[in-house]
């Protein structure tokens, strides 16, 4: 069977290879506060790609003082006059963090371009001077792993379809995701040129299809687990403590009065 045409992955076995992997990763973030690295991990993709799903199963068992998440806003007046990257620059990690990029400076390289947000000097400009820039980043120590998401054009309109039938989920749809829709093939032609200036060895590219969400999660974490040579560190199993009974007090009986919440389930 061709790896496009598996079945989608049953909830079951996802959950519980899923388990597994964030097992690793609760290792990986031990590992990351004892040595003190640093580890950047860029996602990029076209809309509905999941990567907003691919950072819930990554941080739903870990600590947001280690694993840092970011989606920087649209640029102010400010940002548009320093360097393109200065922006991205001051949340990046320090010693003991993960930063994840939910989109990074990689948005010149494609919405800018594609929407005309930069002018094509500066689009040339910036796949010129960025893997010197991340040739910078990682001998300067930092771990910076780049992740495309790749969705198909089917698995995107239905997944754009199921966004405007879903009053839960249309706050994820907006005009510009619109906009980018109708423009598959100069996203698809910005993604080329973006890959072949900025793929080095430095700074890989990895394509991940989500076409399948499940399985694309799964194989991003296990992607993410094995760039990064993280060992399990070894540490007493906490035991809880007895109580102190001093000053023993009915500390429910204070609470009458009070107002609670209206228990409702």
């Amino acid at each position: 069977m061709a790896k496009d045409d598996k079945e989608k992955l049953k909830r079951k076995v996802y959950e519980k290879q899923l388990r597994k992997l964030q097992v690793e990763l609760c290792y990986l973030q031990d590992w990351i506060k004892a040595t003190g690295e640093r580890v950047i991990i860029v996602l990029e993709g076209r809309d509905a790609a999941g990567k907003g799903g691919l950072i819930k199963a990554i941080t739903a068992r870990v600590s947001p003082r280690v694993f840092r998440v970011f989606a920087l806003p649209a640029p102010t007046d400010r940002d548009r006059t320093q360097m393109y990257i200065q922006r991205y620059m001051q949340h990046f990690p320090a010693g003991g963090e993960i930063v994840i990029f939910d989109r990074s400076w990689y948005n010149r390289a494609g919405v800018e371009a594609v929407m005309g947000f930069c002018t094509r000097e500066q689009h040339e400009l910036f796949l010129q001077n960025c893997p010197i820039a991340e040739r910078f980043i990682v001998n300067g120590g930092i771990r910076l792993l780049k992740l495309w998401l790749e969705v198909g054009q089917d698995e995107q309109e239905r997944r754009f379809t199921a966004r405007i039938d879903d009053p839960i989920r249309q706050w994820k749809l907006s005009p510009m995701d619109l906009e980018s829709y109708k423009r598959w093939y100069e996203y698809s032609r910005a993604r080329d040129l973006m890959l072949k200036h900025t793929d080095t060895d430095d700074a890989p590219w990895h394509i991940v299809r989500t076409d399948d969400k499940r399985r694309g999660r799964l194989n991003a974490i296990s992607h993410i687990l094995s760039r990064i040579p993280y060992k399990r560190i070894d540490k007493a199993k906490p035991k809880l403590p007895a109580r102190s009974e001093k000053r023993q007090y009915d500390d429910q009986a204070t609470l009458k009065g009070r107002h609670f919440v209206e228990e409702l389930f």
